[in-house]
């Protein structure tokens, strides 16, 4: 009997003594005004069977975009690193003398990251099989993902790239990405990929100082007209700002594509006069051509370090195709990751995923689950390519600019994550003892987004301990 209270009360120290945040991190939550029933912690090394702080680590937590780590976890697992997504071209028609007599098609299968000089090069390779001019339609097959039955915006900003919903044939994320820049004393604003039905004017001042929070000075509005959209910018622009970029998502998928295809297709010497057909490939449709995008192990990247949400949600609907071509689903999506944690003997019984990029108000994890998603993913073949893809700390991505000054620059490898009353990070930090821990941090409170210090102040300890 004494053997066994002695080991309760063994047990019940070491609890406390993990359970216990170290004193930097308390303070800078009590400094903040966040309680700590609104914040979970799960810390562990990855050769190691127990973690050596947990706090609130069952609890089920939004974790913003730290969700992409189960995502695109989950698709190198299933998918594999070297999977890669293809578009086709067919032609609906005959061809005689450089002219095609019918409809140009364009089938897409959800590439996340198919780009204006992608559809340059398919184009190009169409000219030299001898096309000049479509009589025809430009017919876009989208069947490949099931319509969304809700693509509501996350939030107000409904013009921004980051509300753009998926799409199986999705080109450069549908966004216009509006590049500033100062010369000579001025600030100029154009088009990184310009299209003739943008037109943009600003109203800047230039000003001086710091660079800071430059899109709080900067006011935009959109009006679309029939056969364009004006973009008119206000505000100040301080010129430390150097060049910095807006995305806005002017027009549909199926627009963007069109104006395009129609931009580059002229540069290109050809020649259209048809129109838009959204329908699928006609059986009686001859492939002349197919793109293979860059494979997985590389998109993760553009994912994970740069918090792309659209390209997040391709890979779930992905995720779902690919088990399942009647099912290209969000919903099935969530429904393969969970699956696929299953296989890989991780059951997420707290995991709710909506879209995958962590642009929700729905999607939870614990910290522990995700904790432990972690250590048993550094353990695998697909290691690599996940933790390459995560942002370095003080080096690039969405922490490039922060502890760049700390003994822990470019020893973390991190995704953090925020949205309106919450604030996460995630990933792997190399401790100054040689060992690898993986740390995990959420924080969901209306004050989370002074929760940065509370993290920084985390990651150290991670690194000293």
């Amino acid at each position: 009997m004494k053997r066994l209270t002695l080991f309760f009360v063994l047990s019940l120290l070491h609890v406390l003594a993990y359970a216990a945040l170290p004193t930097a991190v308390s303070d800078a939550l009590k400094h903040a005004g966040i309680p700590q029933e609104n914040v979970a912690v799960y810390v562990q090394a990855v050769d190691a069977n127990m973690p050596v702080l947990s706090l609130n680590a069952d609890k089920p937590m939004n974790p913003a975009s730290v969700m992409k780590l189960v995502t695109t976890y989950a698709a190198l697992e299933k998918l594999t690193p070297a999977y890669r997504w293809k578009t086709e071209v067919y032609r609906d028609g005959e061809v005689k003398q450089g002219v095609l007599y019918g409809d140009l098609v364009i089938k897409g299968y959800g590439d996340p990251d198919f780009q204006p000089h992608h559809f340059w090069q398919l184009l190009m390779q169409l000219q030299q099989l001898g096309i000049r001019k479509v009589t025809g339609d430009l017919v876009i097959d989208k069947t490949y993902f099931t319509p969304q039955a809700n693509n509501i915006a996350f939030d107000d900003e409904i013009w921004r790239a980051y509300n753009a919903p998926p799409s199986a044939f999705l080109v450069n994320g549908r966004k216009t990405s509006l590049q500033f820049q100062v010369l000579d004393n001025q600030v100029y604003v154009h088009q990184e990929f310009p299209l003739p039905q943008v037109n943009v004017e600003q109203h800047l001042t230039l000003r001086a100082g710091e660079c800071g929070d430059w899109r709080s000075n900067i006011d935009y509005k959109v009006v679309p007209e029939k056969s364009r959209v004006n973009v008119y910018i206000t505000g100040s622009y301080a010129a430390s700002c150097e060049s910095r970029y807006l995305e806005l998502s002017l027009f549909n998928d199926e627009e963007y594509a069109l104006y395009t295809f129609k931009t580059l297709w002229k540069e290109l010497g050809g020649t259209f006069g048809g129109k838009l057909n959204i329908r699928p490939t006609p059986e009686r449709a001859v492939k002349m051509l197919e793109h293979w995008s860059a494979p997985l192990g590389e998109q993760v990247q553009d994912i994970n370090k740069w918090s792309n949400n659209l390209m997040a949600r391709q890979l779930l609907l992905t995720l779902a195709a690919v088990d399942d071509a009647t099912l290209a689903t969000e919903q099935h999506g969530a429904e393969v990751i969970k699956q696929q944690m299953v296989k890989l003997n991780m059951p997420m019984g707290a995991l709710v995923v909506e879209n995958g990029s962590g642009l929700s108000r729905l999607e939870r994890v614990s910290a522990g689950q995700l904790g432990g998603m972690l250590v048993r993913a550094f353990h695998r073949p697909v290691m690599p390519e996940l933790m390459a893809s995560l942002p370095i700390l003080g080096l690039d991505g969405t922490v490039k600019t922060r502890m760049q000054a700390s003994d822990v620059q470019a020893k973390a490898h991190l995704k953090t994550g925020s949205i309106n009353g919450v604030s996460a990070i995630a990933g792997y930090i190399l401790g100054q003892d040689q060992r690898r821990y993986v740390m995990v941090m959420l924080v969901n409170d209306a004050k989370s987004a002074q929760a940065r210090a509370a993290q920084d102040a985390l990651i150290t300890w991670v690194y000293q301990h």
